[in-house]
């Protein structure tokens, strides 16, 4: 069983051994609330348990799988909060994946609190180099708890069938029965480790693997190397050296060293290598940087956040410095700062003009520079809405420059004067303010600029987008009236190539617009430019970097679809992160490519300023290509449960979505199956005619079918169609958060072809 493997790899490590012994540590939720729990590592070292010292408390427990990372210090807002009360090296952070909430904890000596960060962090490294073979065990191995009710090490049939139940399969008493018996080979009338490791296969025996893997075998028992060669050049459609591929995955996935020495590839090791990320829909060689980092920033869409601070919506919700540490540790580029003078001549960020708390600028700054290049080396645009007075504006500068030093880009690169935009790779390291700034870049390289300037500091308030829209409430109209507010020369300074400037016109921009200057739009305002410009917009981008957000009217932090401005080729298209859907689903995918580094370069085509795109007539392009999309959506695995009710099954139906210009804008759905969330078969073919294949991206739904009201959301996973692989493939699905939900999948087939 998969438990005691873990014991005896880890037995002779001590920070291990001490956790598997437990400990007594804080549990810090605020300054006020600092409880005591006894924290235990699990026999499984998978599991954390910990529990009230109060007798008779209920006790909690979670998975090293569900931890991100592990923070040493005040590296949270609650810690820095009891930083006075306890020191650093006794403090630390559980990181969750998704959205969930931290655990801040305190040990009650820095040598505990470093036995858990270490023996922390060694689980979770050994989480992420196991194998397939070692995952499935593990998933055989948390099945076995929790069905074994009783905690005797063995599973008699009523705690069998319950487990069916768990694990959304509806299976008839008789057939169930009949595959009890035949693993409980012991005739125990129970199923211990191994038999019941033989039940779990038998549950999951994959025909339709099977059919596919009988129909490319020689002799229907293995595939010989060239039976492997043959599957992957003429089924997978893979390229490059076939033959030294083929013993590549041979030695990789093939768990009998009988069959490895005959260079054959037995049903197990086919099904380890169609499970593995091989074997998955998204191809490998687009996972890392793959692209051209040196063109000018704007010819890439750059990943970005909107109200980076808030960590619910924008009326009542709660500020925080972790809402920036999450998006610049999920490759965001872009995160706002919404500026406004705070007591004690400290400015603060928060949603002005509402109930949000509200945090220091320079704890938001401390974060940024801490975070910004933990998972991409590439530059981070500080986007700063700016409602202080002069004297806090010379605060927000000093801050600035002393917390992130060489990182802050003050000056032209190579102090030359400037023609174009940089790139990402000229770049690298480096923290660019996006801010109003008085005159030219060329007047601060010429020394000429003025000592203090007047003009309107606060370009992209959303509560002017309000007004345009509902002209008569006396209150908003009052907030409006703003007096023009004068600009620090120290702040102005801090801004180089990201000047924002109100946008007028796309024929006064190009007449007179210059190439560091930034318009920032409304969705509605950047919408109507598509409808009634899109090539003037899309030309517009090529030489310019455009922001767009979301509506003020957008309260509860909801966001819009942002593959219609992408189309547009507006680069810094900002969504609310912290909200989960569709929107977050389409540019996580967008961005789980070239090393997820927060930067994609647009198609050729988007950035050429001879010849003009109009994403509503993409037929009239040049290099016009148009494809099919063919998908035969053949199987699920162990979806998810979504109904908490015990007896509940899922009813899968799985719907494919292209999202891309409007003409392949496209949705379709395979039949629901009843009751079988475990193993569903469709079989169902989708066709999807794609004009613009450069641009569109392809999200699976799989939702539970319900007849009289909505159907519940199961599980999804979105990718661009330029990094789908073909062939048979697994499709491995993703939460609502984005996390990922193993083993749920999707067995489908894909063929991209020419339009005929």
């Amino acid at each position: 069983m998969a438990s005691t493997g873990s014991v005896l790899r880890f037995r002779g490590d001590d920070n291990l051994q001490s956790m598997l012994v437990g400990t007594v540590m804080r549990k810090i939720k605020s300054r006020t609330w600092k409880k005591q729990r006894y924290f235990k590592l699990q026999g499984d070292c998978m599991t954390i348990w910990y529990q009230s010292k109060k007798a008779g408390n209920a006790h909690s427990t979670f998975s090293v799988g569900d931890v991100e990372a592990i923070r040493e210090g005040h590296q949270s807002e609650v810690l820095l909060s009891i930083a006075d009360e306890f020191p650093a090296d006794r403090c630390f952070t559980v990181v969750f994946r998704g959205r969930r909430g931290n655990l801040d904890l305190v040990a009650e000596s820095a040598e505990e609190a470093q036995t858990w960060i270490r023996g922390m962090r060694k689980l979770i490294e050994s989480l992420e180099n196991m194998g397939e073979r070692e995952k499935l065990d593990q998933w055989i191995g948390d099945w076995f708890k929790k069905a074994d009710k009783n905690n005797d090490g063995r599973m008699n049939f009523k705690e069998v069938q319950d487990l069916l139940k768990m694990m959304n399969v509806d299976m008839n008493e008789h057939h169930a029965h009949r595959l009890f018996t035949m693993a409980d080979k012991s005739k125990s009338d129970s199923l211990e480790d191994d038999e019941f490791v033989l039940f779990y296969k038998m549950l999951t025996q994959r025909e339709d693997v099977l059919t596919v893997f009988q129909k490319f075998s020689s002799d229907g028992q293995k595939f010989s190397q060239s039976d492997l060669e043959d599957f992957l050049r003429e089924e997978q459609l893979e390229g490059g050296d076939i033959q030294q591929h083929a013993k590549q995955l041979i030695e990789r996935y093939e768990p009998s060293d009988t069959a490895k020495l005959l260079n054959a590839l037995t049903f197990d090791g086919f099904l380890m290598y169609l499970g593995s990320a091989e074997g998955s829909i998204f191809n490998p060689q687009r996972r890392g940087v793959f692209q051209d980092m040196t063109r000018p920033l704007c010819h890439y869409l750059i990943s970005s956040s909107h109200n980076t601070y808030l960590m619910e919506d924008q009326l009542r919700g709660h500020s925080s410095v972790e809402g920036y540490i999450r998006a610049l540790s999920r490759g965001c580029r872009c995160v706002e700062v919404d500026c406004w003078d705070g007591a004690n001549g400290e400015p603060i960020v928060y949603h002005g003009h509402t109930f949000t708390s509200k945090i220091f600028f320079k704890d938001v700054v401390n974060a940024v520079g801490n975070y910004a290049f933990k998972v991409s080396e590439y530059p981070v645009i500080l986007s700063i809405e700016n409602h202080c007075g002069v004297e806090q504006q010379r605060v927000m500068a000093q801050h600035l420059n002393h917390i992130l030093g060489d990182k802050l880009l003050k000056s032209t690169l190579e102090g030359k004067a400037p023609i174009g935009l940089p790139s990402p790779e000229d770049l690298k390291g480096k923290i660019l303010l996006k801010a109003k700034k008085m005159g030219g870049l060329e007047e601060s390289h010429n020394g000429t600029a003025e000592d203090s300037l007047t003009g309107e500091v606060s370009d992209e308030d959303e509560v002017a987008e309000i007004d345009e829209e509902n002209v008569h409430r006396e209150s908003v109209r009052r907030m409006l009236k703003k007096s023009k507010q004068r600009l620090s020369k120290e702040l102005s300074d801090c801004v180089v190539y990201c000047k924002s400037v109100h946008f007028s016109s796309f024929k006064h921009s190009r007449i007179h617009s210059k190439f560091y200057e930034v318009a920032s739009f409304t969705e509605s305002k950047a919408r109507k430019h598509l409808r009634e410009a899109g090539a003037e917009f899309v030309l517009h981008n090529s030489r310019h970097l455009t922001r767009v957000y979301p509506s003020g009217f957008r309260t509860d932090s909801s966001n819009f679809n942002p593959q219609e401005m992408w189309n547009a080729g507006c680069q810094i298209v900002a969504l609310n992160f912290q909200t989960a859907g569709e929107g977050m689903d389409l540019n996580d995918g967008l961005f789980s490519q070239n090393g997820g580094c927060g930067y994609v370069l647009k198609p050729a085509f988007m950035s050429r300023t001879e010849k003009r795109f109009d994403p509503e007539t993409p037929e009239k392009r040049d290099g016009y290509h148009p494809v099919v999309l063919t998908i035969q959506v053949i199987s699920g695995q162990q979806l998810p449960k979504v109904n908490i009710k015990e007896d509940s099954i899922v009813d899968p139906l799985v719907r494919v979505e292209i999202h891309g210009v409007p003409v392949d804008q496209s949705k379709q759905e395979t039949r629901y199956i009843e009751n079988n969330g475990f193993n569903p078969v469709w079989y169902d073919t989708l066709r999807f005619t794609i004009h613009t294949p450069e641009l569109a991206m392809v999200r699976f739904v799989v939702e539970d079918y319900d007849k009289t009201s909505k159907n519940d959301f199961v599980g999804q996973y979105t990718l661009p169609l330029s990094c789908m692989q073909q062939g048979y493939r697994h499709i491995h699905l993703l939460s609502k958060d984005g996390t990922s939900i193993p083993p749920s999948s999707l067995f489908v087939h894909l063929r991209i072809t020419d339009l005929e």
